[in-house]
């Protein structure tokens, strides 16, 4: 078990040199390893039952007969109590007049909030905590500490209200959506928090997806419904922190004007000039890439940036985006999953991306597949991010094989995951899936929410032969959670970089630390953190194998 070992003093230096550390060269790509190698003996173990996760997902009732049934539910990695033991939370839907058509479940589904113990068990404390959300059909969270008073907030994104749950620090949450004015009563799917005006307070952008009639499902065969296209979209919103516990509505004054059937989003700064950008995929639409005016706007750069279609020029069903440094080379790439070959976008540098899913090997195997939960991880901590994705079929009971893609260096990548498990032969109804170091062994383990059926728990066996170093950040100036700060990581010559975000993937939210893998490297010569406040740290010679509290320096 890794030691908690806060580091609370580091040099406070000025903006400038928070920007040089943004600017400087990008460090040299790893090497390519030889394409025959098999993975590195990491196996993932499903430790589902053992652990005692009996969540199982529903579409609200007998019958699946809809595309908001179709979204499937996320899941949220977060530490609601502040132990230093990451909890999970698990959405489903619920019979909801209107949408449902099927006969009614004899037991109420709700969400699930399942408490880590620490010794790599978990216990169902939805009831105390008070976060089933009985009434809601459930589609995705996302988890912040949106009012800075130390403890985790909970967003629930519904088809109807949605609902934002602020943690009491007693081990229970309070509704506040009404007081806070963000329930965005239409059809919302993701939701994303990010400082986007960098003035302390996390904002939210939320996702919408589509006006959906139900009555127009009967004209279709027994077998099918409508597709996305045969609704209207509806509108994002976005929303400002005032700091007193109430948000408004700043989409119009922010410039989006635009609307695309929103699946997921994420906020990144792909462009490193220290504002929080946004990427949303949208269903059978062209995706959009917001590029954030200094926290004025939002202005769209997805068809400049070569990021609004996949490298064919389709408009795919696309579905989870992630953001991730696969390449080494300093600048946040983007990977986003889709129902067609998925896109790996490289990062150019000179605001514009190029998708190499083809060249990399990730097209022709994610061909077969339609993928929905993905995100970079580095399963073996070697140093380089891999990719997880979650497949099953759009619109019928059809499961598929969960795929990982394995980073082989100089921009390749192989489907690997067969090497790693039973679980990746068998068919799941993959949707929403996060990753964290549940047990905190120093290796990335897997939660994956699945459509209408159990969700799985995997523990990562064999991750932490590499070494690895996870950083815990708690901002001052800047939002307490340290949402948008960059992080350089030097170890035996190479720089990793990464950047603190909340949502991401499909629907759901990994680990709120920063996992680097570090190989075999025994200590990080540099670690270098940029806060969205303008400060930046240096903290030098840091041990390796253990959970460090990076805390901002107050001046």
């Amino acid at each position: 078990m890794q030691r908690h070992v806060p580091v609370q003093r580091a040099a406070a230096v000025t903006i400038s040199f928070a920007l040089a550390l943004l600017a400087a060269p990008p460090p040299a790509a790893a090497p390519a390893r030889d394409p025959g190698t098999p993975a590195s003996g990491v196996r993932f173990a499903d430790v589902t039952r053992e652990a005692g996760i009996a969540f199982v997902h529903s579409w609200g009732d007998g019958r699946f007969s809809n595309l908001v049934e179709a979204t499937g539910g996320g899941v949220v990695w977060l530490d609601y109590d502040n132990d230093g033991f990451l909890d999970l939370y698990f959405v489903t839907g619920k019979f909801t007049p209107g949408l449902s058509e099927g006969d009614r479940p004899r037991v109420r589904p709700q969400n699930r909030l399942y408490r880590n113990r620490g010794d790599g068990t978990f216990e169902d404390v939805t009831r105390t905590a008070r976060v089933g959300c009985e009434a809601c059909f459930s589609v995705g969270a996302a988890a912040a500490d949106y009012d800075n008073d130390g403890w985790t907030d909970l967003y629930v994104t519904n088809d109807g209200a949605n609902v934002l749950y602020r943690n009491l620090g007693n081990g229970s949450f309070a509704d506040v959506t009404a007081r806070a004015g963000v329930g965005d009563p239409g059809c919302s799917v993701a939701a994303v928090w990010f400082d986007f005006d960098r003035d302390g307070r996390l904002d939210l952008y939320v996702g919408n997806y589509i006006d959906l009639d139900p009555k127009y499902v009967r004209f279709y065969p027994p077998d099918g419904f409508p597709g996305p296209l045969a609704y209207p979209p509806q509108a994002d919103t976005l929303y400002r922190n005032r700091g007193d516990g109430s948000f408004e509505n700043i989409t119009a004054r922010a410039g989006l004007v635009k609307t695309g059937r929103a699946m997921s989003v994420a906020a990144a700064d792909f462009d490193g000039d220290c504002w929080d950008d946004l990427y949303v995929t949208n269903d059978a639409t062209e995706n959009f890439l917001y590029r954030n005016q200094a926290g004025r706007s939002l202005i769209d750069r997805a068809p400049e940036a070569g990021v609004a279609y996949n490298g064919m020029g389709d408009q795919t069903s696309s579905m989870a985006v992630d953001f991730g440094d696969f390449d080494g080379d300093g600048r946040l790439d983007i990977f986003v999953s889709d129902s067609s070959l998925s896109s790996l976008y490289r990062n150019v540098g000179d605001g514009t991306f190029e998708d190499i899913g083809p060249e990399a090997g990730i097209a022709r195997a994610s061909a077969q597949f339609v993928g929905w939960g993905a995100f970079f991880f580095d399963f073996d901590n070697d140093g380089d991010l891999d990719i997880f994705k979650a497949n099953s079929d759009l619109s019928r009971l059809f499961g598929q094989e969960d795929q990982v893609f394995e980073n082989l260096g100089a921009g390749r990548f192989r489907d690997s995951a067969r090497s790693m498990g039973a679980y990746f032969s068998e068919a799941r109804m993959g949707r929403g899936a996060a990753f964290a170091d549940f047990d905190n062994d120093g290796d990335p383990d897997i939660a994956i929410n699945n459509l209408g059926s159990a969700a799985v728990l995997l523990r990562n066996d064999g991750g932490n032969r590499g070494r690895s170093l996870i950083l815990r950040l708690v901002g001052r100036a800047s939002n307490r959670d340290g949402v948008g700060a960059r992080v350089r990581v030097t170890a035996a010559g190479r720089v990793r970089v990464a950047e603190k975000r909340s949502s991401g993937g499909y629907l759901s939210q990994n680990d709120p630390r920063l996992l680097f893998g570090l190989g075999d490297s025994q200590a990080a010569q540099r670690v270098e953190v940029a806060w969205p406040s303008g400060r930046a740290q240096v903290i030098e010679n840091v041990p390796t194998g253990r959970t460090i509290v990076i805390e901002e320096p107050a001046r």
